[in-house]
């Protein structure tokens, strides 16, 4: 089964940042790694679910030209929509995924340290929703921690194998650790071709 909804309901009864996002480096290092994966200088509407405190979200607002964050937890919420507040393009929901996803389409979402929380049958769907939602040529990001965790149902490699198995997503980067496993990939267009590489889009191959 999915890791239930009490599990992040007290996690963040004891503490407002319970993974001190804001506070680690290991947390900034990761993010700034996210950031410096993605394949385009910009985006138009990028999705990212499970924001949590909004550390990342702060990061994509400058990125992007809109932003929709969003996590189950209403004070998570609630702090990230708190910290985003003097950012008109940065909108912050709260929404249980897969059940709530969000009308629209993306060019960029964003899948950092959520996937293993789902059982197969969620995942599924969520991932199924992801790719429907994902523009021709948008990019997706998968970042998730790759030590064994109780309440994990699999690991950052496991996500890893498991979305390069997806035949509508493209990898186009990937960086691996001891720690997590960061990829990005790139929605195929109808004729099945990957998004062209960031030095190709310059024309420099």
């Amino acid at each position: 089964m999915s890791t239930p909804p009490s599990y992040f309901e007290d996690m963040y009864r004891g503490a407002a940042d319970p993974w001190h996002l804001a506070e680690r480096w290991y947390e900034r290092r990761k993010y700034d790694l996210t950031l410096a994966a993605l394949p385009r200088p910009r985006y138009r509407r990028a999705f990212e679910p499970a924001c949590s405190v909004g550390e990342l979200t702060l990061r994509l607002a400058e990125r992007c030209d809109t932003v929709l964050a969003c996590d189950r937890v209403g004070s998570a919420a609630e702090t990230a929509a708190r910290r985003t507040r003097g950012l008109s393009h940065v909108e912050v929901r709260r929404l249980t995924l897969p059940r709530q996803w969000p009308p629209g389409t993306f060019d960029l979402i964003v899948l950092s340290e959520l996937l293993y929380y789902f059982d197969l049958p969620e995942l599924t769907e969520l991932l199924g929703k992801a790719v429907s939602a994902l523009e021709e040529g948008g990019t997706l990001v998968s970042v998730h921690w790759n030590h064994p965790v109780a309440e994990h149902l699999r690991t950052g490699e496991e996500i890893a194998r498991l979305l390069a198995s997806v035949p509508e997503l493209a990898l186009a980067c990937e960086h691996r650790e001891e720690d997590f496993v960061l990829q990005t990939f790139g929605r195929r267009g109808a004729d099945g071709t990957a998004p062209c590489s960031p030095a190709a889009a310059e024309g420099l191959t």
